[in-house]
């Protein structure tokens, strides 16, 4: 379970964990740039890029997901999430996020 509290209402968190992260950097083509160069002169929405965001944003949370699983937690809380654009010409798409690690008496 992750959530964006900092507690679990009903249910009491026996450890704390730490702090986890996850982390994904991607590049987006040349193909997508070029679509979505022509949604922003004739409006609507870049599917591709929001393709792109929703698959970094899955994968940085299954990555923050294993990380507390390794040190033994079954839930994060606290969840916050950032995204940026990195690189020369803003070609890389970045998502992070973070939370706490805990273990929840369910």
């Amino acid at each position: 379970m992750i959530i964006s509290t900092t507690g679990i209402e009903g249910k009491k968190i026996l450890a704390y964990k730490g702090i986890v992260f996850g982390e994904v950097v991607a590049g987006v083509n040349m193909f997508k740039d070029m679509a979505a160069g022509f949604r922003n002169v004739f409006g609507g929405r870049a599917s591709s890029y929001e393709g792109e965001l929703t698959q970094a944003r899955e994968e940085a949370i299954a990555e923050m997901m294993e990380r507390a699983s390794e040190r033994g937690a079954n839930a994060i809380i606290g969840i916050k999430m950032d995204y940026e654009t990195l690189g020369a010409e803003n070609g890389m798409l970045m998502v992070t996020c973070s939370g706490t690690a805990v273990v929840v008496d369910f």
